[in-house]
């Protein structure tokens, strides 16, 4: 069993065993087994099928036949479980085949899990909450870390604990994510703020006004700022005048970028101008530099 967790990053192949003796019944050593003999993998994390997708897999299937057979496991006597290939299955049950090419496997209720679930996290049209709670089924029903998990699904650790705070959001703004409202840069904004009340408002707001994904973390960046000491602020704080405004502006508009003036009452202070990129660093630069010559 530990030989075969070693091997989940290199493919569903790696992780199961065929059945022997295999049935040589096609040209590439796979078997055509009734649809009516395989029932559904009971461990298959994905609960949403888009039948507009389905549908035109159906088409292929109708137009060129199944590829790639799927993969399935003996349960009782002459029947069978899925093991990988789902979309393809209920494809071919709506095109009206009898038969699936599939390759016969074995594996043990554990593996089947593990297998369902990278197999899952595999997809490219899993959404960003889908591949969370798979990523998390791992950790939580199969014993691993973010380390042995990186390793196996061959993704960074930063990449999956990504995925996985996206499940602390709100229930709201996670269905947002599940029907592509917002987006995964949207998302890892957001949960950069630690009050729901707070998320589910620029969440809102995301929606509403259309916000880019930098315009958000704009937002999360001054709202999480460090906050003066009302008192010391009131200390410390001088009324801008009309010609410290207007100089304001005129800067902003020079460099493209919003300008602060911080001043103390005795009028010292200094300019800050806040950029968000290496790139948007080298044109402010430019500018200073051009303004030298």
């Amino acid at each position: 069993m530990a030989a075969k967790k070693n091997a989940l990053g290199r493919g569903l192949g790696a992780l199961i065993t065929e059945e022997a003796p295999r049935r040589e019944n096609g040209p590439s050593g796979h078997n055509e087994i009734k649809l009516s003999l395989i029932e559904a993998n009971p461990f298959q994390p994905r609960t949403r099928f888009e039948e507009e997708s389905l549908k035109e897999l159906a088409d292929s299937i109708r137009e060129l036949g199944i590829i790639q057979p799927v993969i399935i496991r003996h349960t009782t006597e002459g029947k069978f479980q899925l093991i990988a290939g789902e979309r393809r299955f209920r494809a071919a049950g709506m095109v009206g085949m009898e038969t699936i090419p599939a390759y016969i496997r074995t594996a043990d209720d554990h593996e089947l899990l593990e297998l369902a679930l990278v197999e899952n996290i595999q997809r490219e049209d899993l959404d960003a909450i889908e591949i969370g709670i798979s990523y998390q089924r791992l950790i939580d029903e199969c014993d691993l870390t973010q380390e042995s998990l990186s390793e196996r699904v061959g993704k960074k650790r930063s990449t999956i604990a990504n995925y996985i705070r996206l499940l602390k959001l709100p229930a709201e703004i996670q269905l947002g994510i599940k029907h592509r409202q917002i987006s995964m840069g949207h998302a890892r904004s957001i949960i950069n703020i630690n009050d729901p009340a707070i998320q589910l408002d620029l969440y809102h707001k995301i929606i509403n006004n259309d916000l880019s994904v930098r315009k958000v973390e704009e937002i999360v960046r001054k709202f999480n700022a460090p906050k003066p000491d009302n008192k010391r602020e009131s200390e410390t704080a001088r009324p801008e005048s009309e010609d410290y405004g207007s100089l304001q502006n005129h800067l902003a508009g020079f460099f493209g970028t919003e300008v602060e003036f911080k001043r103390n009452v005795r009028g010292k202070g200094k300019i800050v101008i806040p950029f968000d990129s290496n790139d948007e660093l080298e044109r402010i630069v430019g500018l200073l530099d051009k303004m030298n010559t």
